[in-house]
């Protein structure tokens, strides 16, 4: 995005604003909002690709700088939610752990950065078994992947996703070298073979393939995915500096190479002009561009499958994202968690409950849960509706009565007020986060166990783009 609001501003750039504009790939049919709530809410991903934004195939000599190995995926292990006020005064980037373990519709409780690429690989093959030419399936399962990815976060932070950016590992690489290298600091020396990260400690300029190794590596980190997120995010702030820098702004070379970079690396949806929202930013400086990470809860969570993951609250993560964007939280405003049972007839009212996850017959397992505590059941079977973030209680109003005796039978689920729902009805809609806490219903080997009470780990302090020199790091 600075990239292109650097050409854009300058001279220059006027001369190749619609070449820019036409050659830009775009997609479209994302299912995105609209800025209607005062900021426009910015996805920006970064792919594990093997091409570049038009599909071609990258060159021998490109996959080298890679680093990235043989290996063909569609991973992001980029995931930052954007937000820039309707006035282009500022500019926070928050970003998401790409282990993070949350409810991905589609697939239940699963890491984030899978939301794309398992449901476009799902997608891909059920239409190839349809019958689908192979060009023809991989164009609507990468769809399919994109809008799972965009409802996943919206579902983390409670922030509705207004446009989508996506830039593969080429982009890195191009990027950095547009604008003459990024300069970095280590607080150590670092020798991590996998993602060819080899620098000596202290500041240092790093170009294209250097950088990208810089951002990737996570193996030998002390904390693992979030130092590699400050990584990526101080990056990020001394590419801001670099591309506001009078060396780039002076430099016709440096410009259309930026111009090229943009187009060769970047994808953005078809509902978006790019340069009518960048020229609202001119007066956004690099002092004005602040870098967030999410709360999470564990950085060495597992699940009972033995997979590594991030723990985090979906809860205290809309809170969060709400204060840091200024912006009142979803979902927390009509909710209740009650802790004592009401004095109520089980029998009077129906519950529903309906599986949102891929935990097969987990509806019925937790529908014999209440039918053996008393509870008249209604409808049970796979979630039709819109997906949650988590296991919840849905009621007429969040005081129901009936809604809270669920809840407390369940082992204290939220509960949501859902208007469309009759007085005294109850729905229960599972995830792939719920496990009984009454030792009732078994836990599924795909639910993260807890084990001990983690404390809280701190993502650290908010990183300004407009800071001098550049942040040491681990």
């Amino acid at each position: 995005m600075t990239a292109v609001l650097i050409l854009v501003v300058t001279g220059i750039a006027w001369r190749g604003v619609d070449s820019l504009r036409s050659n830009l790939a775009t997609i479209g049919g994302l299912g995105l909002g609209g800025a209607r709530d005062g900021a426009v809410d910015i996805l920006l991903v970064g792919i594990d690709s093997r091409t570049d934004a038009h599909g071609n195939p990258l060159s021998p000599s490109e996959l080298a700088s890679l680093h990235a190995g043989d290996e063909i995926a569609s991973n992001t292990d980029t995931i930052i939610l954007i937000r820039v006020p309707n006035d282009g005064s500022s500019a926070t980037a928050i970003s998401i752990p790409r282990d993070a373990y949350v409810d991905v519709p589609g697939l239940g409780m699963s890491k984030i950065n899978a939301a794309y690429g398992a449901t476009r690989e799902i997608e891909r093959q059920e239409l190839i078994e349809e019958g689908e030419s192979e060009a023809e399936a991989d164009k609507e399962a990468t769809q399919a992947g994109r809008e799972a990815l965009i409802k996943s976060v919206a579902n983390l932070t409670g922030i509705t996703v207004d446009h989508y950016v996506e830039i593969g590992l080429l982009g890195f690489v191009l990027l950095t070298d547009a604008v003459g290298g990024v300069d970095v600091c280590l607080n150590a020396p670092v020798y991590e073979p996998l993602s060819g990260a080899n620098f000596p400690a202290g500041e240092q300029t790093l170009n294209g393939s250097e950088a990208l190794s810089f951002v990737r590596q996570r193996h030998g980190l002390p904390r693992g995915d979030l130092d590699r997120i400050v990584r990526q995010q101080v990056f990020m702030a001394s590419l801001v500096q670099k591309v506001l820098s009078a060396n780039t702004l002076t430099n016709p070379g440096r410009l259309n190479e930026l111009s090229s970079a943009v187009q060769r690396s970047v994808v953005l949806d078809s509902d978006w002009d790019i340069i009518d929202f960048i020229t609202q930013l001119q007066d956004l400086a690099g002092g004005n561009v602040t870098f967030e990470t999410i709360p999470v809860v564990d950085i060495n969570g597992m699940t009972n499958a033995g997979e590594s993951i991030v723990r985090v609250d979906p809860e205290a993560v809309r809170k969060y994202v709400a204060g840091v964007v200024g912006a009142e939280p979803k979902e927390s405003e009509t909710e209740t968690t009650p802790t004592t049972m009401p004095d109520i007839d089980m029998s009077s009212f129906t519950v529903d409950v309906v599986n949102d996850s891929n935990v097969s017959g987990l509806a019925s397992s937790v529908g014999q849960t209440l039918v053996s505590e008393g509870f008249d059941l209604g409808t049970v079977g796979n979630n039709t509706g819109r997906s949650v973030a988590r296991t919840t209680v849905f009621a007429n109003n969040a005081d129901s009565e009936a809604a809270q005796a669920v809840s407390v039978t369940l082992g204290g689920l939220p509960i949501h007020a859902d208007p469309s729902l009759r007085s005294g009805e109850v729905r229960v809609v599972l995830t792939g986060d719920y496990r009984s806490y009454s030792g009732t219903t078994s836990t599924p080997s795909n639910i993260a166990n807890p084990g001990t009470s983690p404390t809280p780990v701190d993502p650290g302090p908010a990183i300004t783009a407009g800071e001098p020199g550049p942040h040491c790091v681990n």
